[in-house]
Formats: C-alpha cells, structure tokens, sequence
C-alpha cells in the first residue's frame, strides 16, 4: 500500500513537472514573439516555471522524509453580505477539501453574488441596475519532503465581464522548520463587456509573490511579503464617465499599469489565550499612486469552546496622475474613478468562532460569525448630488458553518 501511494504521488509529480515545462515553454515562446516591455512578463514567468520545475525534481530527488502538512480536510458552508455605497451584494459560498495519500489535497469552491448597485457613480450617469456574478475554483496541493506545491485555477463569471486565473504557489521549510519561504505566479484573463456591446476587450494580469516567515522565539512569528503586478489591457469601466470643463466624457486609462506591494507582520502570544498582531503594507505602482495600510488586532480564547477577535485598520491613498474630479485640460488620459483620487478609510471588525462538537482525533464542527464597519472619506471626489466631497460607510457581514475532518 505504502509502495502504490508513493507510486501514486510520483507520478501527480512528474506530471505537475511536465505541465510546468510545457508552460514555460510557451510562455518563452510568447515572449519572443514580443518586443521590449510587453516581452518582460512572459520570460519572467518562463524563468519562474523553470525554477518551480527544478524545485519539484530537486525535492524529490533529494529522498523521502517527513512532509510538511497539508492543508486540513475541511467543509465551510458560509453566507455573506456587503452594504455601503449604495451597493448590495448578498450570497452563499462553499469550500470543500480532502487529502488523499497523506501527501495530496484537493479542493473545490463556490462563491455567488446577488448585486444591487446604486452607487454614486451609477445614480448620477445611469440608472441603477441588478446582476448575479458566480465563481467557481479547484486546487491542488501536494507535499513533498519539507515543501508545499499548490496548483489553482478560478472561473467567474457576470454578464458583462468573465475573468479566470491559473496560479502556482511554492512554500520550502528550511532551517529545521524555523524558516518557510514562499514563491508565487498567477496568470489571470479577462473579458471585458458592455450591456449593449456584447464582449469587446480583454485584460491580461501577471503577478509575483515571494515571502518569508521567521518563527523568532516560541510564541512570536514574523513575516514580510513582496508582490508585483503587471497589467496589461482594458483597465477602465465602459459605464464610467470622467468630466472635463463640467461635461461627462468617456474614461480614458492607460493600458498598461505595474505595482508593487510590501507586507509585514508580526504575531505572537503576549499571555496564554491572549495573541496580538500589527500589520503593515506599502504599496505604489506607475500611476503614482501610494498607499499605507497599517492593521493591529487581538484574540483571545475563552475556555475550550470560544475564540474571539478584535481589529482595526486604516489606509490612506494618493490619487494618479491622470484622476481629477473636474479636469480643466484635455489630457490623454483622464478618470474620475474614485478609487483612483485621494481618500481614507478606517474599519474596524471582530469575528467569533464557536466549537460545538468535537471528538480529538476525528472531527470539529464550528460556528463562526464576523461583521466590519468602515468609513471611506474621499478627499477629491465630489457627490454631484450635494457639491460635498463624497463619504459612505460600509458593513460586511460573514456567518458560516466550518467542519475539519
């Protein structure tokens, strides 16, 4: 049994290996095909599947140990609802996971959105409107000596926009598990459409993960991530108008955009069943665009039956280069995206969990609800229903049913 189960992970490997090297060779072949900087994330990601690949024969090669564990075998059964903006969006969403040969996971979700949006931008130059948007994702994970590979792919679709990714993450325990570094690739597509014009456009995103996490003394951890993106096509909305002189003109965006993004956290256990933690996230991009994000929070075990979480967050942004809310020159490029412009925003969200039955060894079912109240106050976007400057608050609400087995 033991020889067929090894067998059996050989072989999930070897293919993984294949499907890598048949990827980076197409992506090395897309790459000649293009010139200057649109060639540069096509042989970043080939280089990057090239690694992943030797990572995987590497490890193998390497001999049988002790593997990193999987992911739990799990069923979460949640329900969600957003309201501020003027936006709604209610839903179910599922994950199931199961391992199998205690060296492989597979996974599966679902996730669906029921939309009203009557928000500032749609009120003022259309008219309010209904829509349902469905995603759907699989995974899998594979372990193999002191290393985790995961492969996933996502599918979402609404009816006037499709969009699907294929991600491959790589995570190596070193310095005898004090250590885990992570290496990450995600290829995403979208259609972009129009009520009125059917599917017209596309959006290709590229992005790059690599983190650390540090396990500093017994009851401390600390991790850094960097991620870079690199977008390519229709980045705008087709409903979105900007103003010029007063009078509503089309959005133009640029169709190129990178950026990058730093992460840091430490977290660690003050007191028995007490934890805290502080985040903090730099991000900037070729927009001009910055933006801090700095998060604390708190948890703490009640018995052997509750846990409860605290946090709060603020960001802040400055707005692009080519955002105004009433731009006084044609430029070649202009937005009144107010997600572009400069604005704050303060949450703050606890969540609880409580375990309702257990049996060590075989199974815990729990119960878990979260809410988050944030308040948004944009700096230079005008509500042109009142000539202020524009602020909402928002509530998102989370109740789900999770099952490890």
């Amino acid at each position: 049994m033991l020889l067929a189960c090894r067998g059996a992970v050989v072989a999930a490997i070897e293919r993984c290996r294949d499907g890598l090297r048949r990827a980076q060779r197409a992506l090395a072949a897309l790459g000649a095909r293009r010139r200057g900087a649109r060639a540069i994330p096509y042989r970043a990601a080939a280089r990057l599947l090239g690694r992943a690949s030797g990572l995987l024969g590497g490890l193998f090669a390497a001999g049988a140990a002790q593997a990193v564990d999987l992911p739990e075998q799990r069923a979460d059964l949640m329900y969600h609802s957003y309201d501020g903006g003027g936006v709604k969006a209610t839903g179910p969403a599922l994950l199931v996971r199961k391992n199998l040969f205690d060296r492989v996971s597979l996974s599966a979700s679902y996730y669906v959105d029921m939309v009203t949006n009557a928000s500032v931008d749609v009120v003022t130059t259309a008219s309010p409107y209904k829509e349902r948007r469905s995603e759907t994702g699989f995974g899998l994970d594979f372990a193999v000596r002191d290393a985790l590979v995961s492969i996933s792919t996502s599918r979402s679709s609404e009816p006037d926009y499709k969009a699907g990714a294929v991600s491959v993450d790589v995570s190596q325990e070193t310095f005898g598990g004090m250590t885990t570094v992570s290496l990450g690739y995600t290829r995403a597509v979208d259609q972009v459409g129009q009520r009125d014009r059917g599917f017209f456009d596309e959006a290709m995103h590229w992005r790059y993960r690599l983190g650390i996490t540090q396990i500093l003394t017994p009851r401390w951890i600390a991790s850094a991530n960097i991620e870079a993106v690199a977008d390519d096509g229709y980045l705008g909305s087709p409903y979105r108008a900007a103003r010029v002189f007063g009078a509503a003109v089309p959005e133009r965006n640029p169709r190129t955009r990178s950026s990058r993004a730093i992460k840091l956290r430490v977290l660690g256990e003050v007191v028995d069943s007490l934890a805290v933690r502080a985040d903090y996230r730099y991000y900037w991009d070729n927009w001009d665009i910055k933006s801090h994000t700095v998060e604390g929070g708190i948890g703490r075990r009640f018995g052997t039956q509750w846990l409860g979480d605290a946090y709060v967050r603020y960001y802040s942004q400055d707005r692009a280069l080519f955002y105004s809310d009433n731009a006084t020159a044609e430029t070649l490029y202009v937005s009144r995206n107010r997600q572009l412009g400069t604005y704050t925003s303060v949450g703050l969200g606890a969540k609880v969990a409580y375990t309702w039955r257990q049996v060590p060894g075989r199974y815990e079912l729990r119960l878990n609800a979260a809410a988050e109240r944030s308040r948004f106050d944009f700096k230079d976007f005008t509500d042109l229903r009142t000539g202020s400057p524009f602020s909402y608050d928002a509530t998102v609400l989370q109740v789900f049913v999770s099952a490890t087995f």
